[in-house]
């Protein structure tokens, strides 16, 4: 038997470390806004602390039990142990193409028209890379869900980010970009209800979007991953509802928020036939497929009784109107959103003081000293974009008796 032999090393020699060095599309990359975050919630937990978390809008409601009961049904299936279709099951796109004619009565072709995904995020992230060279631009709104920005970069394009005013009800001015980007755009991404603003658009509003990207040869993708949580009668649309919608535009959506599976990971992209064919391309060669067994928990959210949803909306409303009158009485500038399960809140102007934000603070300075004082994780609106300053968000997912503690803390300290 051999022994195998160390490597000599030199008397004083040194073994030499690897330098590392990242490429250039990193080094463009600002912090994930949600890692930070985390880091700093961690380490107030391990501290002793009680932390009251409005930060990353993750359900706290559990997934309904019969998505539940049909995902354990089919991990049990062998057949479903294996890669699974880079399509998605014919069933889930079907099931897909079902609910879209119910809820928007669009009829999607199951074979060219639907693409599943790996989540919604994963399908924004990568349609950069179908689309963009270097240096060619991507219009962004700001603030904005931060995929659509770091997509944007790690392809190599350039972000131009489209400001949401309030002022102009956080829809972009398109009339603002100047002629030199526009001729430069390759893709335009929208997202309606907005994430963080909670704004929403009027079918009237999406015609104006949809025709500046025909008129300029750009890709709209659009996001309408919260289409579901509206509250008081409004129902958004969906861009594929508009004539000429499917020339030029793909959706996202997910079942993350609506079905509370923001852990499974499963959603999907629809409209263009080519440019879901392009995107397509690209995630054969990233990933091999959702989880069959996921698939068909998606299958049983999308075709069961919708009753859930109805359920998760109210719970959303409910604590949305305690938030919303408590942060009033206390002086907060803060609209009811009629979308979504945020609130888009200004930093308040206080006067200067021992445990009080000070007036022009800035919303990351804001959000530090609420973690620091009184426990209390919102998220700056500044992490979505320079747009978002004088602004946190809010997430509605924490029980109505949290929300409660947290408006207790803010009234004694503020």
């Amino acid at each position: 038997m051999t022994t195998k032999q160390a490597t000599p090393r030199l008397q004083g020699q040194r073994r030499a470390t690897p330098a590392v060095r990242l490429a250039d599309r990193l080094q463009r990359l600002p912090p994930y806004l949600f890692a930070e975050l985390d880091r700093a919630k961690r380490q107030a937990r391990e501290a002793g602390r009680d932390v009251i978390d409005f930060g990353v809008g993750d359900p706290d409601l559990p997934t309904p039990p019969h998505i539940i009961e049909a995902l354990t049904r089919a991990a049990r299936d062998p057949a479903n142990h294996r890669y699974a279709l880079d399509q998605g099951l014919p069933e889930l796109r079907q099931a897909i193409a079902g609910w879209y004619q119910r809820r928007f009565n669009v009829r999607l072709d199951p074979e060219t028209e639907i693409l599943p995904l790996l989540g919604s995020k994963e399908g924004i992230a990568h349609a950069p890379l179908a689309f963009l060279n270097p240096n060619d631009v991507a219009l962004v709104p700001d603030p904005c869900y931060p995929p659509y920005r770091s997509g944007t970069i790690l392809a190599g394009g350039v972000v131009h980010p489209l400001p949401l005013r309030e002022a102009n009800h956080f829809l972009p001015e398109l009339g603002e970009v100047p002629a030199a980007i526009r001729r430069r755009a390759k893709l335009l991404f929208a997202n309606y209800p907005n994430n963080p603003t909670a704004g929403v658009a009027t079918r009237a509003d999406l015609a104006r979007l949809l025709t500046f990207a025909a008129k300029h040869g750009m890709i709209l993708c659009y996001d309408a991953a919260y289409s579901e949580l509206a509250f008081d009668g409004c129902r958004p649309p969906s861009i594929l509802e508009l004539p000429g919608a499917r020339e030029c535009a793909i959706e996202f959506h997910s079942l993350s928020k609506t079905y509370q599976m923001t852990g499974w990971r499963i959603g999907w992209a629809c409209g263009n036939p080519q440019i879901l064919a392009a995107l397509s391309r690209v995630k054969s060669n990233i990933d091999s497929g959702i989880f069959q067994a996921v698939q068909h928990a998606g299958i049983a959210a999308l075709t069961g009784s919708q009753r859930c949803v109805t359920e998760a909306v109210q719970e959303y409303q409910r604590r949305c109107r305690l938030l919303v009158e408590g942060l009033a009485a206390l002086g907060w500038q803060v609209a009811k959103p009629q979308a979504t399960f945020y609130l888009w809140a200004k930093v308040p102007a206080c006067r200067a003081g021992a445990g009080r934000p000070r007036r022009g603070m800035s919303s990351a300075l804001f959000a530090k000293q609420l973690l620091d004082e009184v426990s209390i994780v919102v998220t700056p609106g500044s992490g979505f974009g320079p747009s978002g300053e004088g602004y946190v968000r809010l997430a509605l997912t924490i029980p109505v008796e949290r929300i409660r503690q947290a408006l207790d803390r803010l009234r004694s300290w503020l």
